[in-house]
């Protein structure tokens, strides 16, 4: 298949998860997931209208930042490192992993030195997997408290990762539980502006999570594939 006709095939089975659940598909933004792929298909794929991408690492990422700077919105989707903020904070729009204090200290002094905001979604680990960065779903609350310090960081919302599953279906009560959490959160009087984004789905489990509230997915094979592309480029 094609990008386009790729392309095609996951806006179908948007449309669908949406008709299912009763929502608008202009609530749903698409995260291209071009960690995979070269700068040209990463190109491609804005070309064909879909202008969020989404990186986990900076030197993979750092061709496609320059390259496409001012033609994409760009997702750190990946586990950030501290010593990694100076090349992240200031390049990408939305950080989806923020997790710890340590973290949230580096991209709030990074972002005063650049005089800027960061809007950041906070990673909650909702399966509890071993192998998955981010806060227990109890941890979430004390957290967003102990944000209320770092005014340079704006959190706007949650991400999870779900276990992968050979049937999707299976994944639904991971999403279910972020969408509650997030509505809690909202309910709790703790935030200074409302948590609006549910970062979770992706090439497997895509139309669960829209089912369950997502408002952005982060596609990667089921959309662009994969290349066989050199180290760091």
């Amino acid at each position: 298949m094609t990008l386009h006709d790729r392309l095609r095939d996951v806006e179908n089975k948007l449309e669908q998860a949406c008709i299912r659940s009763g929502r608008q598909r202009s609530d749903i933004q698409i995260i291209a997931v071009t960690k995979y792929v070269s700068v040209q298909t990463a190109q491609a794929v804005i070309q064909e209208g879909v202008t969020h991408i989404g990186e986990n690492r900076w030197p993979d990422s750092k061709p496609k930042w320059e390259t496409l700077n001012g033609q994409a919105v760009f997702h750190y989707i990946g586990s950030l490192q501290t010593n990694k903020v100076k090349d992240v904070i200031g390049k990408f729009d939305y950080v989806h992993s923020l997790d710890r204090l340590s973290l949230a200290e580096a991209i709030h002094n990074r972002a005063q030195l650049l005089d800027i905001q960061v809007d950041c979604l906070l990673q909650v680990n909702v399966s509890g997997e071993q192998s998955k960065h981010g806060l227990a779903p109890d941890e979430v609350k004390p957290f967003l408290i102990a944000l209320h310090k770092y005014d340079r960081i704006r959190p706007i919302g949650l991400m999870t990762m779900a276990p992968f599953e050979s049937e999707p279906e299976e994944t639904r009560p991971v999403f279910r539980a972020l969408r509650k959490l997030r509505d809690e959160l909202n309910e709790s009087a703790i935030l200074k502006e409302p948590l609006t984004e549910l970062s979770m789905g992706m090439s497997n489990d895509f139309e669960v999570a829209v089912e369950e509230g997502a408002t952005w997915v982060r596609l990667g094979t089921v959309l662009v594939g994969k290349e066989e592309i050199e180290e760091g480029l």
